[in-house]
């Protein structure tokens, strides 16, 4: 079964800690710090994959992590690396973050790899932090925490020309003569359930890729029936070919459908309505020999005075197909633009804010006192000016918000203790 549109979640993996631990030799009895870095975590890399078409294979595996770097060990011993993970897509797929919607990666064009998101860094051990003032310091840094992602996935597919129509006018049958793809035809009065791809190769010059994108119907830019489905594959296309029934098999008004689904082309994306366009009058074979009014020449009158050339075609026997296609080359090459590749809206190393510098909170029995440390107290210190109300303020929402207070209460603080930092003496009070 064809999927198109897939929903995911990614996690990479998380750095390992760093270690704390001292040298203890025989012969060197006040060893300074030993410990080893945290290993870093594994990233979700985001791969195309040529042999893939469709994204039926995120039905089944909906959940995609990397491995969690190890932890440092004693004798500045690093620890290992966490593994990437690897998510291979189809080209044209697009990676969006699912609650925003915003786009993190267009995996087509030049794009055929891409980290979606990084593995956290393995944390420093104990020997990074010693200093003059702070030889014996026995905190490490924890490793970053692992990075999460809900995703949506969703296939645009790659193609020069796009073939719309209502369904039953011939998209596929022509698609069928003029490329190698082989479409399911039939006399379906409802729409082809999958976007076709198919290679046009013309002599003398270069061929390009066309899509036959699944029937539309009025209304489809509203949700109605499937055609709304499957308008995103038209996004990337530079030119669109219009097949009608112009034998009206069905009774329809060859030119009423025309207009009927350029204002739905244009009620999804007003862009996409105003790329060049051409008309293959199909079924031409089938046009009644004694009608007084010829139907093909009253499309011509109609849009050909608009730009839009009109060609009458048969799909089933080849007539006229050679022209159409010949002109649409020629169409394509006077398009300079590069295929569109959609900008990305979301970059999740710096979307997504982790923060891991180490402190401890010990409680010291000798002096009867709690003792905070960490370079990440230290540099707080270092700038808040405790002397005014504001300043005071802001420290305590810190100590609050790194969960500090949580680990003084967890070692049983009591109102009116003593909290030492850094040559800093303060009375705790409860809120």
């Amino acid at each position: 079964m064809f999927a198109d549109r897939a929903k995911i979640y990614i996690r990479s993996g998380k750095g390992g800690d760093g270690h704390v631990s001292f040298r203890r030799e025989k012969y060197v009895p006040n060893g300074g710090p030993d410990g080893g870095d945290g290993g870093n975590g594994g990233s979700v890399i985001f791969e195309v994959d040529e042999g893939l078409n469709t994204l039926t294979d995120f039905r089944h595996i909906r959940k995609y992590c990397a491995q969690d770097g190890e932890q440092g060990g004693k004798r500045n011993c690093r620890g290992k690396n966490g593994g990437d993970i690897i998510v291979k897509v189809p080209e044209g797929t697009v990676v969006k973050e699912l609650e925003s919607g915003k786009i993190i990666a267009d995996m087509s064009g030049e794009n055929r790899r891409q980290t979606i998101l990084s593995g956290g860094k393995g944390g420093n051990g104990n020997q990074h932090y010693a200093t003059s003032t702070m030889q014996a310091p026995k905190y490490a840094q924890p490793g970053q925490p692992s990075k999460e992602l809900d995703l949506f996935l969703e296939l645009k597919v790659i193609a020069d020309v796009g073939l719309v129509g209502f369904p039953n006018v011939g998209k596929s049958t022509l698609l069928s003569r003029v490329t190698n793809a082989r479409p399911k035809i039939a006399n379906y009065h409802f729409t082809t359930l999958n976007p076709n791809l198919g290679v046009v190769d013309l002599d003398g010059g270069k061929g390009f890729v066309i899509a036959d994108i699944p029937g539309l119907i009025e209304g489809a830019s509203e949700g109605v029936g499937l055609g709304h489905e499957f308008l995103r594959h038209i996004e990337r296309t530079k030119v669109l070919i219009h097949l009608v029934d112009a034998a009206s098999t069905e009774g329809r008004d060859p030119i009423a459908d025309i207009y009927a689904i350029n204002k739905e082309l244009e009620a999804y994306n007003e862009d996409i309505a105003h790329r060049p366009q051409v008309i293959a009058a199909n079924k031409i074979d089938a046009i009644y020999a004694g009608n007084d009014e010829d139907p093909v020449a009253k499309i011509k009158e109609e849009f050909e005075p608009k730009g839009i050339k009109v060609f009458p075609i048969s799909a089933v026997s080849g007539q006229g197909l050679n022209d159409l296609l010949y002109y649409v080359r020629d169409l394509l090459s006077q398009i300079n633009e590069p295929p569109t590749v959609f900008e990305p809206e979301f970059n999740p190393d710096t979307d997504i804010v982790v923060g891991n510098e180490p402190f401890t909170v010990e409680y010291d029995e000798k002096k009867n006192e709690y003792v905070v440390e960490g370079p990440r107290i230290e540099k707080m210190l270092g700038y808040t000016n405790l002397e005014s109300e504001r300043g005071f303020k802001f420290f305590q929402e810190f100590l609050k918000n790194n969960e500090i207070l949580d680990e003084l209460e967890a070692l049983g603080i009591q109102e009116g203790d003593t909290v030492r930092m850094y040559g800093l003496a303060f009375s705790y009070y409860k809120e």
